[in-house]
């Protein structure tokens, strides 16, 4: 049979997630969440009929015909549903709809959203929510944005399309071709824009015919499926319900499960099983999140669809783990296969802890997309086993020793001992600012690390000593100079252009201001030991750094990104000046 595809919808906080499948449901969930901001992972059935009455019109219009049974549509409040939405080698998710407030663009968990679609390989497209919101828009009470469009003001219309000119220029710079939806030529090479209003309800009927159209035409083979094979699906919440004690909402995306069947699930120790005593479906329209008495108890469910589980034993399973029936004869290499694959490690690396499987293995594609190795991976809070093996990894690489902790805490022990140890622990609650806040970590971690490289090496500079600028004869010499090329600094020492050294730089100043450092082009005044203005330095003698032939090797071909192209033309000068005075 075929199966309704799972769709889930994703999107920055404020957007309209929650609003606009509220639309659809013509429920008023999004008023009843703490603040007005989705906190759980949501499913709702969208019948057909449901579909064909919203789209109806529309697909007259256009004659065309759905054929799948509905629609599954999931809510998230960031990225745990998407990322707990997963089995082997993907996503559970066969069509995402990325939620985008059209007066605000892309933001913060928007990015994030968009990496996470990259890295699972899932298509969607985008509803430009909030066009309500246009000056001078007019409610034209029906669900098709055209004709509700073609009835609006030339002046609502122009703003609306540079809005929507702003937003395929950001999702261009984000990697992806796109365009407002009766102006793509290929869905396959661009992402459908659909201008919706969840307020309204314009723009829905475009959505929902698109969003079932899509999945209809090019996803046939993905909703195949066979009944009579048992039943598999993906944990995407675990909670404890008034009654039923510890439940595990479930997206089910292949094959049947029924009551009695025994499931297997991962835990933080291996695989677990439980006997199914009860699976209780929500009504049609109605929400994984609702209380129980919006749902009613079945004997057996079919994929694609939205159950929630009850059994004993259940306490650890892990959310983002799979869950399948043990009728399937693979499913202790199956499971097994899964958390061997998201916690795989390097050698070496940073240590990541997240909340769920899900996110671990979200955050281990995101990073090894830009480079990073994991050496360890765990779920739960931040240990001091954790902490010390962070420590011990600053031995193979500094840029190694921090850990990235991802929606969980830090033991107390574990928190003192990393500020003992000085290992960095990074924390937050949305991939994407996890990400950024270990780029700049890392930033920061190279400029720590190429100044104390610069302190420890002796860089190339040529001065000038200026005319009728001494200042003291000696005990110490104190005199003015012109920085010709290069750098010069406190304890650097000095020759001649015969190799022949003259003494050591105590201290720079300028204008009575001591510096660290004089470049090409400053006129400063120097102090120098062990020598005396007349004798063995004079007006206008020029003078090099003495740097040793080790330090002038290890600038040239160990750290050649440290010096300038004038730099390295001055290095040679210095080399072949300690090559003829060794001869």
């Amino acid at each position: 049979m075929i199966r309704q595809p799972i769709i889930t919808v994703m999107g920055h906080v404020d957007h309209g997630k929650t609003s606009l499948i509220d639309r659809i449901r013509n429920t008023a969930l999004a008023s009843k969440e703490a603040g007005g901001i989705t906190q759980h992972i949501g499913a709702s059935e969208v019948p057909l009929d449901v579909v064909t009455k919203i789209c109806g019109p529309l697909l007259k219009k256009m004659g065309a015909e759905i054929s799948i049974p509905g629609l599954l549509i999931i809510d998230t409040p960031g990225h745990e549903a998407f990322t707990n939405l997963r089995k082997r080698g993907g996503s559970i998710s066969d069509l995402a709809i990325l939620v985008i407030d059209v007066t605000k663009n892309l933001e913060p968990q928007t990015y994030e959203a968009i990496d996470i679609l990259k890295e699972y390989k899932t298509p969607f497209i985008v509803a430009a929510n909030k066009i309500d919101l246009m000056t001078g828009w007019k409610n034209q009470g029906t669900y098709s944005f055209m004709e509700s469009f073609q009835k609006q003001s030339k002046n609502v219309q122009e703003e609306l399309e540079a809005k929507l000119y702003t937003l395929v220029g950001t999702l261009s710079e984000a990697g992806f071709a796109s365009e407002r939806f009766d102006h793509v030529t290929d869905v396959k090479k661009e992402v459908s824009i659909m201008p919706v209003s969840a307020k309204t309800g314009e723009g829905v009927a475009e959505l929902l015919m698109y969003a079932a159209g899509l999945s209809q035409r090019f996803l046939e083979k993905r909703l195949d499926i066979d009944v009579n094979e048992p039943g598999v699906g993906g944990i995407i919440e675990k909670k404890e319900e008034k009654g039923l004690g510890i439940t595990l909402d479930v997206i089910l995306y292949n094959g049947t499960l029924r009551v009695n069947d025994t499931i297997a699930f991962a835990t933080s120790s291996g695989i677990s099983t439980a006997k199914v005593r009860a699976l209780l479906r929500p009504r049609p329209l109605q929400d994984l999140r609702e209380s129980s008495s919006k749902f009613y108890y079945v004997d057996f469910v079919s994929a694609a669809s939205g159950i929630k589980v009850s059994a004993s034993g259940l306490d650890d399973a892990l959310p983002g783990s799979l869950v399948m029936s043990t009728n399937r004869p693979t499913y202790e290499q199956d499971i097994s296969s899964e958390i061997r694959e998201v916690f795989t490690t390097d050698k070496s690396g940073i240590i990541l802890k997240a909340d769920t499987i899900g996110s671990v293995e979200a955050l281990s594609k995101l990073l090894g997309a830009i480079g990073v190795k994991i050496s360890k991976k765990g779920l739960g809070k931040v240990s001091k086993r954790d902490v010390l093996d962070a420590f011990a990894m600053r031995a193979t690489d500094v840029h190694n020793a921090v850990i990235l902790a991802f929606n969980v805490g830090i033991d107390e022990d574990a928190a003192q001992e990393s500020q003992t140890a000085g290992i960095d622990v990074l924390k937050a609650e949305v991939i994407y600012k996890l990400i950024d806040d270990y780029k700049v970590w890392m930033d920061d971690q190279k400029i720590r690390e190429r100044e104390i490289l610069e302190k420890s090496l002796t860089f190339p500079g040529k001065i000038r000593i200026l005319p009728n600028s001494a200042f003291r004869i000696s005990h110490p010499a104190v005199f003015g100079v012109e920085v010709l090329e290069g750098r010069i600094k406190p304890s650097y020492r000095m020759m001649k252009e015969g190799g022949d050294e003259v003494g050591r730089v105590k201290e720079i100043q300028d204008n009575g201001v001591g510096k660290q450092e004089a470049r090409k082009g400053d006129s400063v005044a120097i102090s120098m030991d062990n020598v005396t203005f007349g004798r063995q330095i004079k007006e206008n003698d020029v003078l090099y750094t003495a740097i040793s032939g080790e330090e002038i090797r290890a600038l040239q071909f160990k750290h050649p990104e440290l010096l300038t192209y004038e730099d390295k033309a001055l290095l040679e000068i210095l080399a072949e000046m300690n090559r003829n005075a060794k001869r």
